[in-house]
Formats: C-alpha cells, sequence, structure tokens
C-alpha cells in the first residue's frame, strides 16, 4: 500500500502458518483474519499465543479452520465497512459449510457491542478488546455447550511478559507494543472510547519481549503505541522516580545485540525532544524515521481539533529534526474536509505541504465520528469537497515523492530483503531503513541473490512513483 492511498481503509495481514497436520482435529483448527494497524496485530498475535498454548492450530486458509476470529477496526467509517464486509464473507463459508464458527473481535466489537450484536446474528461469539486475551478459555467454553454469545469489559487489559503471542511477521521483523490507551483527547477521535487511557508497559517487560523476537530472529523492531512520544507518563506520575520513557526505552532497545533496527511509528510532535532527536542521530541502530501524525496545520483548524501545537511550534520541531538529521525521513498524515475547514485553510495546508517536501504523506478524508466532539459540530463538509480536497494533495505528494525518489538513482543503499516481489517471482523485494513495512514503498532488486532476511546493498538503477529498483553490490 502506497502511502499516497487512504489509509482510512483497513489493512488485512495474513497469518502464514503453512504446515499444518491435516489429520489433527478441525475443532482445533483456527484461521485469524486481522484488520487495521499494527496495535490491532499485536493483539491477534496475543490471541494466536494464547490458543497456540492450549493446543489449538492457527491455519493459513479459512477452509481448513473450524473456527474464523475476525479482528475488526472501528477506527473510521471505511475501516468499519470493511470489517463489516469481511464478517459477510466469513458468514457465507459458514453457510456452505466450510466453517462451523465466527468469532467477531476487536475495536468495532467493543464499539458496538449491542448493535454488533443484533446486526450480525450469523457471528456466534462476540469479544471485546478488554476480553481477547480470554480467548482460549471463551471457545472452550462455548465447544462445551456454554451458550454465552458476548464477552466485553472495560479496556483496562495491558500485555504482560508472559504473555502468550506468536509472531505473525517474517521472522526478521516483528512489532512491540509498549502502551495500550491514549492520553491525547483530539477531537475527531474514538480511540480513547475504544482502548481507554494510557496504560503503558514496563520497561523490563518490553525489553524481554525484545530480547526474544531478536533472539528468534528479528533483525528490525518496530515499536508501536497511540502515541510513543508519552510511553511512561502514567507510570511517572505515579513514581516520578520511574525509570519508563521514550528516552529510555529507545537507549534499552538500541543496546540489545543482534538487532540491526530500531523504528518507532506514531510520534506526536508535542512530545519529540531535543534528548530524543540526539539520541536517534547518534545511534547507528535508531532509524532515523520520524512517523508523526500532524493533521492539519492551521492553528484555527488545530485548536477545534484539540490538537495542542501551533502551527508555529510544529515548524520548530520540523526545523530542528531537519538542522540535527538532514537525512530523516518525515512520514506524516492529514486530514482534509474537517468540519468548519475553509477554502483558505486547506490553501495553507497545501502551501505547508509544498514547501515542506515531506518524504511521505497519507491522508485521510474526515470521517464523523458518532461520540466525539467534532462529530457533533454543525458545519460538517460536504463528501464532494472532501473528496477534491483529498485528491488535490494527493496530487501535488505524488509529484513530490517522484521527485524523491529520482534522487535516489545512483545511491548505494542498505536493504533488509524481504523475499520475491508481490508481482513476480523474478524480482527480489526489500527495505531500506526509509521504508516501513505496509504503508510505504520497497526496493525492487533486478540483480543478484540474497536470502530473507539478509542485509545487503542496493544501487539504485531507477526509481517510480512509490518504489525504487537496484542491483546488489558489495557494499
Amino acid at each position: 500500500m502506497s502511502t499516497t492511498e487512504n489509509e482510512s481503509v483497513s489493512n488485512q495481514t495474513k497469518f502464514n502458518f503453512k504446515q499444518f497436520d491435516p489429520n489433527a482435529p478441525k475443532h482445533k483448527k483456527v484461521h485469524f483474519i486481522s484488520l487495521g494497524c499494527p496495535k490491532n496485530l499485536v493483539d491477534s498475535e496475543i490471541m494466536a499465543g494464547t490458543l497456540m498454548k492450549d493446543g489449538y492450530e492457527v491455519v493459513s486458509e479459512a477452509e481448513d479452520a473450524d473456527t474464523v476470529v475476525i479482528n475488526t477496526c472501528g477506527f473510521i467509517e471505511d475501516s468499519k465497512k470493511e470489517s463489516i464486509q469481511r464478517i459477510l464473507q466469513m458468514s457465507e463459508l459458514k453457510s456452505d459449510g466450510a466453517i462451523r464458527k465466527i468469532v467477531v473481535a476487536g475495536c468495532l466489537t467493543q464499539r458496538y457491542k449491542d448493535d454488533l450484536v443484533s446486526g450480525l446474528p450469523e457471528a456466534d461469539l462476540f469479544i471485546g478488546s478488554g476480553e481477547f486475551q480470554n480467548i482460549s478459555k471463551i471457545l472452550k467454553s462455548h465447544d462445551e455447550g456454554n451458550t454465552k454469545k458476548t464477552f466485553f469489559n472495560l479496556p483496562t487489559y495491558l500485555q504482560e511478559e508472559e504473555t502468550p503471542r506468536v509472531n505473525s511477521q517474517p521472522k526478521h521483523r516483528a512489532y512491540i507494543k509498549i502502551s495500550e490507551g491514549c492520553l491525547k483527547r483530539c477531537a475527531f477521535c474514538a480511540i480513547p472510547l475504544i482502548r481507554g487511557n494510557l496504560q503503558s508497559r514496563k520497561l523490563e517487560s518490553v525489553v524481554s519481549e525484545a530480547k526474544l523476537l531478536v533472539a528468534d530472529g528479528a533483525k528490525e523492531l518496530i515499536i508501536i503505541s497511540h502515541d510513543f512520544t508519552d510511553y511512561g507518563w502514567d507510570l511517572r506520575r505515579k513514581n516520578p522516580a520511574a525509570k519508563e520513557s521514550p528516552e529510555n526505552l529507545l537507549k534499552a532497545l538500541a543496546e540489545i545485540e543482534g538487532v540491526e533496527w530500531v523504528r518507532v511509528l506514531y510520534l506526536y510532535p508535542d512530545g519529540i525532544t531535543p534528548e530524543m532527536v540526539q539520541l536517534i542521530k547518534n545511534n547507528k541502530k535508531l532509524v532515523k524515521y520520524f512517523d508523526m501524525p500532524l493533521q492539519h496545520i492551521n492553528n484555527e483548524v488545530l485548536k477545534t481539533m484539540n490538537r495542542k501545537m501551533t502551527k508555529e511550534e510544529i515548524t520548530s520541531v520540523l526545523d530542528m529534526i531537519h538542522k540535527e538529521i538532514p537525512d530523516a525521513v518525515i512520514r506524516t498524515q492529514f486530514i482534509v474536509g474537517y468540519p468548519g475547514e475553509t477554502e483558505e485553510q486547506f490553501e495553507e495546508l497545501m502551501d505547508f505541504v509544498k514547501d515542506n517536501q515531506f518524504d511521505r504523506v497519507g491522508c485521510f478524508k474526515y470521517s464523523l465520528e458518532e461520540n466525539t466532539p467534532s462529530g457533533k459540530m454543525a458545519n460538517q463538509i460536504e463528501e464532494e469537497v472532501k473528496q477534491d480536497r483529498h485528491d488535490k494533495l494527493m496530487s501535488m505528494q505524488q509529484k513530490i515523492s517522484r521527485k524523491k525518489h529520482k534522487a535516489f538513482v545512483g545511491k548505494t543503499v542498505q536493504v533488509l530483503v524481504e523475499g520475491f516481489s508481490e508481482e513476480t517471482d523474478l524480482l527480489l523485494q526489500g527495505r531500506t531503513s526509509q521504508q516501513a513495512p505496509e504503508i510505504d514503498g520497497v526496493v525492487l532488486i533486478n540483480e543478484g541473490e540474497a536470502q530473507v532476511g539478509d542485509m545487503v546493498y542496493v544501487k539504485i538503477t531507477d526509481s517510480m512513483e512509490y518504489d525504487l529498483i537496484g542491483k546488489i553490490v558489495e557494499s
């Protein structure tokens, strides 16, 4: 998926467990459909690990399973639609007798509870984001004849060091979720309603998990949360001497022997400190990649969004990063068509994007979410206007992206090999440190040999709108 597509559509991650015992009891076989963000994916991996610990087998195809678990996304309208669509698709398999049981889990379930249960009689079980860790007990009870269909609780569960989890990604990379919930209260966002308040994991727990993943082959650790810069705030509030902080976590992860890249996603600009920038600048394992959701740049719009920074403060943070790390990649996201956004305010945003020449830009058309402050605003923007603004911003960013990629031609870059290209097995595919999996482009390798997980050097010979093309060379 390119960075200029509408990122409001959920990603589906397929669990790649291709080998399984065809003679194993079918009622012990489970297929996962994990939709939405990487944070949701980690929940799916915890569910899979919990089930596998109790003797279940996770299979790659729904038709090979008895039970299908759909871990839904309920973030914005397009994500909800995709989740419902996948549930209905699995319902058809159930009607045909290919599967026996459908479990609907995740954010959409937590958010809509009774409405979802009454509207989807095809599903057998509904498990909210406060109960997913108990999926094995719930399935076993259901198999034994328990007719209870809904399992909801407050979203207070926090992953622990001993929590079972299986990495669904290629072994050379893994996500690590460092916290649950969110401290922010952006006016357009329903995440706190679904995931609750910020809960940070202990530093030792995160580092222990990271060491296990690296020992199992992970070369890239991708740190995820709703806002990395708030990590540890809740623990330090209770105990000012607590060592959980973004900077301490970066230091600890970079010290792990065997890790090559530590990538951080979701850094809100108000928490990016000079110390954090210096750490990333001076440690070769910390990827020079800032995934910084700005959402808008007009001060009036930022205020109504309940964002805690002004245009001037955002510009100051960007200037600091560019000054200290000139080759840093900045990836950001914007919302267009926010309630009350005028044409002049949109043009200010366009000028800002043009002036800053961001490496990666994603765009959301504003989605009206129930029970959020912006959802209650009277001056909603028509859908046609939202689409027009989205297309204009993305069209401009495509030109910037082509220019950025063209500048790589002739350079030699380090690439983490991912395997064969998704388009053809005649090409290898990999990523530079400037490309995050699933959301950014890739490097297509048309000359040279390498194994999955290898770190190689590639000379870039051509570029496309989102991807680079090159050949393997000696370092």
